[in-house]
């Protein structure tokens, strides 16, 4: 539909005004007297046979094919030009209102208003005194002289708060956006009792800031001096959550303001502070190398009218931003231990640098995460530290290719508020908002806190040596605290005495190195629900009874292969190499293969009341189709179809969750140790699809899976499955880097094995999930050994067995033995084969070390004793300087007396493995070869 002005054609309807005429006429179709005379009578002329019970996609399409119709239609509505003008000029405010607000408290650059909001150039400079409607339902809506509807939508899109939120397409939560802010925005104050509350927030966040500055100078600390809105602002949520029933939050952020946060949200000492800056901090006993004051987390229970919410901030990094998706999975967590309805009573806060959000993938990988099944947590509520400035660039073209820092949340269609943050008043009602729409929508939406850095990235830096311009500003800036006293002062809310007063409380109360809330803000132990004390007692190689019964199998066997109903129809294959094939392996029929030593060892947990959750790209399935854990109905059309998961049949007090996960394995790996680490009695676990794959993951590896538990105390139950050999499958998906992880080993800090036969990945995995020792597991699967028959596995060690460190060679008589072989992987296989072919089977041993760390010594001690002036070779298909035999050499010649080890591999190379077929195939040869020479 098309206005004319003469006869220029020009819609009113198009763009982002549709959606609302769209609602309108939705109102309409319902019940054609809701709209008014005038819109009746114009939808009425538009009906064209449109029968009254159409959807909204088809009310888009109707509306989209009247854009030509002649604006004669439109004025026999009674609808006049200038109206419609005023239509679009509202609508323009909703849209680029952002551009014209005056964000900045350092005010460097003069605001220019954008040219559709100008009335001059919109022909609308005569009709100021004139009344005009301000909604599109002109029955019910109210009109206003255009100066008063242009002093409304300055004040509410072009003042100290910018919004956005048209990009959001839901109806619903485009219209709710709209009407709180239109309805909220302009009417919003503080109580008297909320105005002082706010001062005196503001006055610990500076108070603790100037203490430290004077008292540790010259010391990190990330200050917050600039933008210490922010403590009240978490105040804000944390209250205002709390009367939504939240009763646990979850807070990540990097460094910046994170002393203050630990301090005066988390409740944190601040003499314990004070022992940190001075280097006597007391750790705990498993706490062995300690980490910077800033990266530590705190707990504590913080009380509010409400009553009382525990209030967690994470441990994190250097790596800026990976805490986020660690943060995710810890609420998750929570969430699922409470049931479905857990989002309205856990969520989670994370605080963001602006230069650090848009320019680190891992918030796109956490955003694109947020609404899926495997990782939805019912939103977040995102904070951005906008110091406008990220490390050095004071330039955002350096720093950026968008218009804003937080443009990468439109991609999740959430709403973004930008907010001047010496406007402290307006950020209360920025968090009172994120709070609303999170508790309602349950999806994320995104605060742009929008304040400057009083100091360099750190305090030993010198920002002026890069940004003159921005530091003379900053030098004269007064500080969000004094503007705001002013502000009080001048309404005759505080006199300038009782501001004194409150800073010399916070200030007497620091140099005691006491918080001024102590009361409020109630510390908790890190484990405060979980007893930790039989797990730091224990040591590696724990016995543990990981056998089950036959009547178990055989419970286990017919749930799995047994259908949900008569009209599901499993796939051919399926039906032939899960359903048939798993009963014959149940009955003891056929060997079992390591896909059904999985579901035996996951059935039998979730029967004996152990969780377990397995997200990975193709985890359902299994990435080589080993698993089938989900199944789909082959002849269903449906595309809602979920699928069956027998397994959760079994589920006894526990929870069986199985995921197909995101394509980004940072932050996959980083929910799943999140979840892992809150979880600690559940089986957790992350699947790469290949094994080289957790190169994209290595910053958790490294800084959180292991090294958690020296540096923070953080115990981890997170399991990686690595799929990983020597196939001819190229340099990409042969190697899973084990030479990294036995890098990392070190304190007992992960066990890192390689199962050589199914029944040994059954083993591993309860072993995993009944020990008492919460290490994080690493385990290198062989896809090869997967359905290979010699690597199948009897009833009988599925019944009597246990996982073995070390396996035996009892094929041979020691006495003859003069060669002894040690391996680890598929490569045993390839021994095994060859030396049957040279008729060597009674003289020559291979001994499978089948956990590499711990490095089982005395078992392996044990194996070894029967050998006498033999000759001892380690064999692995890796290059020397890759796979494990340079991370255990030492080992091995401790364990080995004389210390001679010989080594049998691959040349040293610099790609994992080689990408021709008939290349690997010379190299493996040729290394068999001079393993029996």
């Amino acid at each position: 539909m098309s206005s004319m002005l003469g006869e220029q054609s020009c819609s009113y309807l198009f763009g982002s005004n549709a959606s609302f005429v769209e609602d309108l006429y939705e109102k309409y179709l319902n019940n054609s007297n809701d709209v008014g005379d005038k819109w009746k009578k114009y939808f009425d002329s538009i009906q064209d046979g449109i029968t009254k019970d159409r959807v909204h996609f088809d009310v888009e399409d109707k509306f989209a094919s009247l854009t030509q119709v002649p604006f004669s239609s439109v004025r026999d509505a009674g609808i006049t030009e200038a109206q419609i003008k005023i239509w679009q000029l509202i609508e323009n405010y909703r849209m680029v209102g952002v551009d014209s607000a005056s964000l900045d408290p350092l005010k460097r650059l003069p605001i220019t208003k954008s040219e559709v909001l100008d009335i001059k150039k919109n022909g609308l400079e005569s009709e100021l005194e004139n009344e005009f409607y301000v909604g599109f339902d002109t029955k019910n809506s109210i009109k206003l002289k255009l100066k008063d509807i242009i002093a409304k939508y300055d004040a509410i899109y072009c003042g100290d708060t910018g919004f956005e939120y048209v990009h959001i397409t839901n109806l619903s939560e485009h219209k709710w956006m709209q009407n709180y802010i239109e309805n909220k925005f302009l009417d919003f104050k503080l109580t008297v009792d909320e105005k002082k509350k706010l001062l005196l927030k503001l006055t610990e966040a500076e108070g603790l800031e100037k203490f430290l500055n004077t008292k540790f100078v010259g010391q990190k600390r990330f200050s917050l001096e600039g933008g210490e809105s922010l403590i009240p602002a978490l105040d804000r949520v944390i209250t205002k959550l709390s009367k939504t029933g939240i009763k646990e939050i979850y807070i990540g952020m990097a460094h910046r303001g994170r002393l203050n946060v630990l301090v005066n949200i988390n409740g944190k000492p601040p003499q314990k502070l004070y022992d940190e800056f001075e280097g006597n901090d007391q750790f705990n006993s498993f706490v062995t190398s300690g980490d910077v004051k800033y990266h530590k987390g705190y707990k504590c229970n913080y009380t509010t009218d409400s009553g009382p919410v525990k209030v967690t901030t994470l441990f994190n990094p250097s790596h800026l931003e990976t805490v986020n998706s660690v943060l995710n999975g810890v609420v998750r967590a929570r969430q699922d231990k409470l049931g479905e309805e857990a989002h309205s009573i856990i969520t989670g806060i994370v605080i963001h640098g602006d230069a650090a959000l848009i320019g680190l993938g891992t918030n796109q990988g956490v955003l694109n995460m947020s609404n899926t099944r495997a990782y939805g947590v019912g939103g977040v509520i995102h904070i951005v530290i906008n110091n406008q400035i990220g490390f050095t660039t004071s330039d955002t073209r350096d720093a950026r290719s968008s218009r804003f820092c937080t443009d990468l949340a439109k991609m999740i269609e959430a709403p973004i508020i930008h907010v001047n943050a010496d406007d402290v008043e307006r950020v209360m009602f920025a968090m009172d908002l994120a709070v609303e729409y999170r508790q309602l929508f349950n999806k994320d939406i995104m605060i742009d806190l929008v304040c400057f850095r009083r100091y360099g990235h750190n305090e030993a830096d010198d920002p002026t040596l890069t940004q003159p311009f921005m530091y003379k500003k900053v030098k004269v800036h007064p500080g969000t605290r004094r503007l705001y006293i002013d502000s009080l002062v001048g309404e005759s809310v505080l006199k300038p005495d009782e501001a004194d007063d409150m800073f010399e409380l916070v200030r007497n109360n620091l140099n005691e190195g006491k918080h001024i809330e102590a009361d409020k803000l109630v510390a908790l132990p890190w484990y405060s629900d979980f007893d930790t004390s039989p797990i730091l007692n224990l040591k590696p190689f724990e016995k543990v009874a990981s056998a089950i019964s036959l009547t178990a199998i055989k419970k286990i066997t017919e749930v799995v292969t047994t259908l949900p109903n008569k009209e599901f129809k499993l796939h051919p294959t399926l039906q032939r190499v899960v359903v048939e094939s798993r009963k014959q392996m149940g009955e003891g029929e056929l060997g079992i293969d390591f896909g059904m030593a999985e579901t035996l060892a996951y059935g039998s947990m979730l029967d004996e009341g152990i969780s377990i959750r397995i997200c990975g790209e193709d985890s359902g399935r299994g990435t080589f189709s080993h698993r089938h854990a989900v199944w789909h109905n082959f002849e269903r059309t449906d595309i809602t179809d979920t699928g069956y998961i027998p397994l959760k049949k079994l589920e006894n007090n526990s929870k069986f969750y199985i995921y197909d996960s995101v394509l980004n394995e940072e932050c996959a790996l980083g929910f799943e140790y999140g979840y892992g680490i809150t979880n600690l009695a559940d089986f957790v676990m992350w699947e790469a699809q290949f094994g080289d794959f957790a190169n994209g993951a290595q910053v958790i590896i490294d800084q959180f899976i292991s090294s958690a538990e020296v540096k923070w105390g953080i115990l981890c139950n997170v399991t990686m499955m690595l799929p990983h050999g020597f196939d001819g499958q190229g340099p990409e998906h042969s190697s899973a880097r084990l030479e990294r992880f036995l890098q990392l080993c070190a304190e007992n800090n992960m066990q890192v094995v390689i199962p050589s036969t199914a029944a040994q990945m059954f083993h591993v995995i309860r072993y995993k999930a009944l020990s008492s020792l919460k290490k994080p597991l690493i385990i290198f699967m062989s896809k090869r050994l997967l359905r290979y028959k010699d690597a199948a596995s009897s009833l009988v060690e599925i019944t009597d067995g246990e996982f073995k460190f070390v396996i035996d060679d009892k094929t041979t008589k020691s006495e003859k033995v003069y060669l002894v072989l040690l391996c680890s992987g598929q490569i045993y296989y390839d021994l095994v084969n060859t030396r049957k072919t040279m008729g060597l089977d009674e003289t020559v041993a291979i001994i499978r070390l089948e956990q590499l760390y711990p490095f089982p010594i005395e078992q392996l001690k044990a194996v070894l004793s029967k050998f006498k002036g033999c000759k001892f070779t380690w064999v692995q298909e890796e290059p020397y300087n890759q796979g494990a035999w340079l991370q255990i050499r030492d080992f091995l010649e401790k364990v080995i007396e004389g210390g001679i080890v010989g080594v049998v591999s691959r040349s040293a190379a610099a790609a994992p493995a080689c990408g021709l077929s008939s290349m690997h195939e010379k190299q493996l040869k040729e290394l068999l070869k001079e393993a029996f020479n």
